[in-house]
């Protein structure tokens, strides 16, 4: 499908902290990323929506270099990354903060543990005061201080997702790329997200990326959403470019509305069958 609109696209400048240029991703014959083009604005929160299925959270992992483009580059900063050697790679990313979609706390390790873990991964830490002021710091960020010794089994759902937030900014990142993060919370808890992500854009100067299918989030956060849909960029601008997009794919994504054509056959008569099964026919 051909893109169908751009607006607000940012210009090629220094503002620029992340490019990708004529970047394909393929997975054997299935071309999940086609020809994708675009750059990240430095200091402003773009969201990525679309369909499950459609590429997003594949789009972010390459902006990281999690995974390498089948074609195409990546650039960060105005350096190309995406034919850099891991170890080359591990300084880039430290400039990066990534939200999972679970989370991905360490289950076996406290709130403090957990947040440390990346500053593990690239410094030797040996001030221990350091520590306990920088978890405290983090965790303050997002409304946890006093949390420092709990185990995540003890925290509720929202509350992993504040402290993988606090780790993600454990080394006090440049982006933080957010892989559905409201995924799993209630529209509370999901809010309490949303306003996290505005607070850190903006007391931190932070750039922001957020996969999500959540649009009531994406209009509250976003300076700028892209949709994604079927491996292409099909809209890229602002809330109200998107709101009032003429193209029935994205006004069906905003509203949460089946297509007629799905909705034809979900409403097909057919014979209902009687169950081939019964727990008796496994007893001997």
């Amino acid at each position: 499908m051909e893109t169908v609109g751009q607006n607000n696209q940012a210009d090629a400048n220094s503002q620029e902290i992340i490019v990708l240029k004529n970047m394909t991703k393929k997975f054997g014959k299935n071309v999940v990323l086609d020809n994708i083009s675009l750059s990240i604005e430095k200091g402003k929160t773009t969201v990525i929506i679309g369909p499950s299925g459609c590429g997003k959270t594949v789009l972010i992992k390459h902006m990281i270099v999690l995974l390498r483009p089948s074609s195409g580059e990546v650039y960060f900063k105005g350096q190309r990354i995406d034919n850099l050697e891991e170890h080359e790679l591990n300084t880039i990313r430290t400039h990066y903060g990534f939200l999972f979609q679970g989370g991905a706390l360490f289950d076996s390790l406290t709130v403090t543990e957990n947040i440390m873990f990346p500053v593990r991964q690239h410094y030797k830490v040996t001030n221990h005061t350091g520590v306990d002021e920088l978890v405290k710091s983090k965790l303050a960020m997002v409304g946890l201080d006093g949390f420092q010794n709990y185990f995540p089994a003890k925290l509720s759902g929202g509350q992993k997702k504040r402290v993988a937030l606090a780790r993600a900014i454990a080394l006090n990142p440049d982006v933080i790329l957010y892989d559905e993060p409201t995924t799993g919370l209630d529209p509370i808890r999901s809010d309490v997200i949303n306003e996290l992500i505005l607070k850190l854009q903006k007391s931190l100067g932070l750039t922001s990326v957020v996969v999500t299918h959540d649009i009531t989030s994406a209009y509250k956060i976003a300076d700028r959403i892209i949709m994604l849909h079927e491996g292409k960029i099909i809209a890229d601008g602002n809330t109200d470019y998107i709101r009032n997009h003429p193209h029935p794919i994205i006004q069906q994504f905003i509203k949460g509305e089946v297509s007629e054509d799905d909705l034809a056959v979900l409403r097909m008569d057919g014979n209902i069958f009687k169950s081939q099964f019964l727990p008796s026919d496994f007893q001997g």
